[in-house]
């Protein structure tokens, strides 16, 4: 192990075809352009070694297979604790979850430390594991508590997320937003299995992203004889079983196009030529009462596609409707399907509202942006100049 001046840490899958993993590599990037390297934490896989020498940069992964969650995650805290604990000359720790946060805090640290709050575990833990008791939510709501209290600097994509976090009574002076980025492809040839017309959707699988909603509205477009719907999973195939079941009862089955992990360069490709690519977010505690940065929408609009998308806070603060993209409520599948039909048949309203999306892009969400705005919060809280 080399001596490091700084850390970047996540309790996630790096690298991975999740939005995550995008969201890491720029962060983490940016972290170890500012220190001249440092130290990667992240989770592991069986396809992933536990150790990469990246040169400056040095990459651990926990890869331990631990079936229940909660112990998984102390099992992973503990394992960043050692990690640490070897290191001297921290200046600088950057991290994305309270369990990579708790280690990463401890009272005797001399380190710096910014808390990216993407998520929080309170909220997001009950979609993903049912039966969670309110006695453990309650701890974890705790822990969440602690490490805004004990950060240096918070930074959030969203600024519904900053209004969630001073409503937990965070000191809204360390709080920064730093909104999700996208980069920007060169135009690419349509793949060869693609079908001459078709909507996307691309992203993750859970509840709140609305596939049941978007299968319902798709249902709706049947007149469209030669339209199918892409959906491209960041999830692996089995995800999609309870989908499969759903599209076969809407009679929509064999219009719909699945791929599952994709390379960005292969999803861009599949992006690029889409008629829309829909972003069909449900009204729940996720997206409004905690809030997010939807990745897909702003990667969308990099790829000069009109966008779609659930009527909600998180997304006007990044679409106009009617603009740069086209709003519907939430949960309703007549009105996301309505909403498709006049993207689909109006391709003067399509051209200008995807135009005026990678204008937007350019101006204020690209990579670059986002990663200047971070390291200049690296050099306010070192005070570098």
């Amino acid at each position: 192990m080399k001596t490091q001046k700084s850390m970047y840490a996540a309790f996630d899958v790096y690298p991975s075809t999740k939005g995550a993993g995008t969201h890491i590599y720029y962060m983490a990037s940016t972290l170890f352009d500012f220190s001249k390297g440092g130290i990667l934490c992240t989770l592991g896989n069986e396809k992933l070694p536990i150790y990469q020498d990246e040169k400056t940069v040095e990459i651990f992964r926990f890869s331990q297979t631990i079936p229940n969650y909660l112990e998984r995650a102390e099992a992973y805290s503990n394992f960043v604790y050692s990690i640490i604990k070897e290191q001297n000359e921290l200046q600088i720790c950057h991290f994305r979850d309270i369990w990579s946060a708790t280690p990463l805090l401890q009272p005797e640290r001399k380190h710096k430390t910014i808390f990216e709050v993407n998520a929080f575990a309170s909220v997001e833990l009950p979609y993903a594991f049912e039966f969670i008791n309110k006695d453990t939510l309650e701890k974890i709501k705790s822990i969440e508590e602690h490490c805004y209290r004990e950060a240096d600097i918070i930074i959030t994509p969203s600024e519904i997320i900053k209004e969630n976090l001073i409503n937990r009574a965070v000191d809204a002076k360390k709080i920064k937003v730093i909104t999700n980025g996208a980069y920007i492809p060169e135009p690419s040839d349509k793949p060869a299995e693609a079908p001459e017309k078709y909507i996307i959707y691309f992203g993750a699988l859970q509840e709140w992203q609305g596939i049941d909603v978007l299968l319902r509205a798709f249902a709706g477009l049947r007149d469209y004889q030669d339209l199918h719907l892409v959906i491209c999973s960041s999830n692996r195939q089995n995800y999609a079983k309870h989908f499969h079941k759903l599209a076969e009862h809407l009679n929509i089955a064999d219009k719909i196009i699945w791929n599952f992990q994709l390379t960005q360069q292969s999803l861009f490709e599949w992006v690029h030529h889409a008629l829309a690519s829909v972003a069909p977010l449900k009204d729940c505690s996720r997206n409004t009462q905690q809030g997010c940065s939807p990745l897909k929408i702003l990667e969308s609009m990099a790829c000069g596609v009109p966008v779609v998308a659930s009527d909600l806070p998180v997304v006007r603060e990044i679409i106009t409707d009617n603009l740069n993209g086209k709003l519907v409520r939430p949960d309703r599948p007549a009105e996301l399907a309505r909403a498709l039909r006049f993207v689909i048949d109006y391709p003067e309203y399509a051209s200008k509202i995807k135009m005026s999306a990678l204008e937007t892009i350019k101006s204020k969400y690209t990579w670059r942006q986002k990663q200047k705005e971070l390291f200049d919060i690296y050099s306010e809280l070192l005070r570098f100049d």
